[in-house]
């Protein structure tokens, strides 16, 4: 008799990509797209607090070092620093890690950066579900805990695609931003449809009958993948990519929520205070009346382990979006 089991998994998928296997990457497109800005702008500048080459801000440094400035592990004078070069005119990259952006720093950006409206751009690593190393790394509140500050733009990228087009248009843009950074080898996902990213707008990137995905991050991916798979079982799925998580685009969302389709928010945060809040305030403001699902992340601190299974668990997987749509249905 053979038994066939599934291979273990390794410490080192606790920081595994979280792409399939198969899926098209590119190589730290954030960094590369920094560099192209900045030979277009010289007055473009990077910072990281000690975590430049985990934040793909290394690609930056080595083609810019006079123009790059690497902080320590201070977040506060990160964001200090930031804003004084902005004040002189320059125009910040300034990369950490999104908890530390978050929670450490808050005060510094909010009255350093937000109050005066100035032109920094925080970019943070490991957003949501992106690290399996525990609640000290997995930035799951990070949207909850940014969307209530004045003046900050949050963007929330799908994929290689959204953060080359992304990064000149946060260098151009007034106010700071925040930029959930997705690092390393990033999947390219976007450039098979008609897609181009806006800052601030949503895109209906594939329409569908039965059922409506209002997605954000690398859950767009996800949707994409699920809305595939579903079609063999007669199933048509709508995803609307909602990049821009504020200023948010309630026009381009709700008219495909304004409709009898089953409807489910999807997003790499927890369900508190990220896409699922701010879409069904805009619900309710508008007066639809409509119900909605949410997938994603729990209210509750998240175990550590290997990337795979945590989706798994917390219903992030392309599985775990099609079981709860053949569920609903």
């Amino acid at each position: 008799m053979t038994t066939t089991t599934t291979p273990k998994l390794k410490t080192s998928a606790m920081i595994a990509s979280f792409v399939d296997p198969g899926q098209r990457t590119a190589d730290a497109p954030f960094g590369h797209a920094l560099v192209e800005a900045a030979q277009n702008n010289d007055k473009i500048v990077g910072l990281s607090a000690d975590l430049a080459k985990y934040t793909d801000m290394h690609i930056f440094a080595q083609a810019f070092p006079d123009r790059f400035f690497q902080m320590g592990m201070a977040e506060q004078l990160l964001l200090g620093a930031s804003a004084g070069m902005a004040e002189t005119g320059l125009i910040p990259f300034a990369s950490t890690y999104s908890v530390f952006a978050a929670r450490r720093a808050y005060d510094f950006l909010c009255l350093d950066i937000a109050e005066p409206n100035l032109n920094v751009n925080i970019i943070g690593g490991l957003p949501g579900l992106t690290t399996g190393y525990g609640p000290s790394h997995q930035a799951t509140e990070d949207i909850a805990i940014f969307r209530g500050m004045p003046n900050l733009t949050i963007v929330d990228p799908c994929d290689s695609v959204d953060i080359s087009q992304a990064v000149p248009q946060l260098a151009a843009s007034d106010g700071p931003t925040y930029l959930r950074l997705l690092r390393g080898k990033v999947a390219t996902v976007l450039d098979e449809y008609d897609y181009t990213f806006e800052l601030g707008k949503a895109k209906v990137i594939r329409p569908g009958n039965d059922v409506v995905l209002v997605s954000s991050g690398l859950m767009t991916m996800r949707a994409l993948q699920a809305a595939k798979n579903l079609e063999k079982h007669n199933i048509d799925v709508s995803v609307v990519h909602t990049p821009t998580i504020k200023p948010f685009d309630a026009d381009t969302v709700l008219a495909e929520l304004a409709t009898p389709r089953l409807a489910f928010t999807c997003e790499n945060h927890t369900k508190i205070g990220g896409l699922f809040e701010t879409v069904a305030s805009a619900v309710v403001e508008r007066g639809l009346g409509k119900k909605m699902g949410a997938i994603s992340l729990p209210d509750e601190f998240l175990a550590a382990g290997a990337l795979p299974t945590l989706h798994d668990r917390y219903g992030l997987s392309t599985s775990s979006i099609e079981a709860r749509i053949m569920a609903e249905l």
